[in-house]
Parts: C-alpha cells; sequence; structure tokens
C-alpha cells in the first residue's frame, strides 16, 4: 500500500467535501442559493434541502481543482473528483430526503459513503489507486468527517 497515495485521497476528499462547510461558515448566507431552488420532489418534500447550494457546489470543484496539483492531479482531474463528491453529497441528501430526514440532520455512514466512493471509484484509474487504498482512504475521511462533524455543530447552532 502507498500510504502518499492515500493521504492525498484523504486531502483531496477533505477539501473537496469541507469547502462548502468552510464557505458556509465564511460567507454565512450570502451567495447561498439553493440548488434545488426550493422545489420539492414527488413526495412534497425538498429535493435536496436548504444545505445544498451553488456556491457550495461550485466552491468544491473550484477549490478542489487549485489542491490537486498538490496530490499529483492535473486541475481538470481535481475539478471532476470535486464534482463527483458533491454529486455523491447530493445523492445522499436526495435519499435523506426521501426518507423524511430533516436538511442538516446526521446519518452516519449514509452522509459519508456516497461522496468517498463517487469519485475514488470513477477516478480510481486515473489516481491509480487500488481497492485497498481507496478503503483506507474512506475509511479515514469517515472517522475525521463524524468527528469534525461533531465540532461543526454546535457552531452551526449559533449561526442561525
Amino acid at each position: 500500500m502507498r500510504y502518499p497515495l492515500v493521504i492525498e485521497l484523504l486531502l483531496l476528499l477533505l477539501v473537496a467535501n469541507g469547502t462548502p462547510v468552510v464557505l458556509g461558515i465564511l460567507l454565512r448566507h450570502r451567495f447561498a442559493w439553493p440548488l434545488d431552488a426550493g422545489r420539492n420532489f414527488l413526495d412534497g418534500r425538498r429535493l435536496f434541502g436548504a444545505s445544498k447550494t451553488v456556491r457550495g457546489i461550485l466552491g468544491s470543484i473550484a477549490v478542489t481543482a487549485l489542491v490537486a496539483p498538490v496530490c499529483g492531479l492535473d486541475r481538470a482531474s481535481g475539478a471532476l473528483f470535486g464534482l463527483l463528491a458533491m454529486a455523491g453529497d447530493l445523492a445522499s441528501s436526495f435519499i435523506k430526503r426521501r426518507l423524511g430526514y430533516p436538511s442538516g440532520s446526521q446519518r452516519p455512514l449514509l452522509d459519508q459513503l456516497p461522496e468517498v466512493c463517487l469519485p475514488l471509484w470513477l477516478l480510481a484509474p486515473v489516481t491509480g489507486a487500488t481497492l485497498t487504498e481507496m478503503a483506507v482512504a474512506a475509511a479515514g475521511f469517515t472517522v475525521l468527517d463524524l468527528l469534525l462533524s461533531r465540532l461543526y455543530r454546535p457552531h452551526q447552532a449559533r449561526c442561525k
């Protein structure tokens, strides 16, 4: 196993998934246009929820593209990594809304696995990561995300 590659993948995952959170803290409600424009799905519930914003998606793609060369990827692959991470995040939000969970609610593994597995799996030919390396990066991200989300939640309550 190549530990430097695992660390690079972990860094890309943290950047792709952390950028929307950091932008939310720094910019609060500025430019926080809901990606679903407030629309509901057939079940009457929001498509994704208010916490999924155009700012977060575009920010994730841009910042991941900027960081990608540090991790041995070109900027286009970095942008695709960010896009795929956000697509996974949107998929988990869509599922949570269908299950009746409110926007911003935490669901361990459902919150982490789609946003981790989609970019790691689809970009494996580009990164050269093995299944073991992807699994270690995914596990590391999941643990870090669960720990960091506990720190972020008190801040989230103060911003409302």
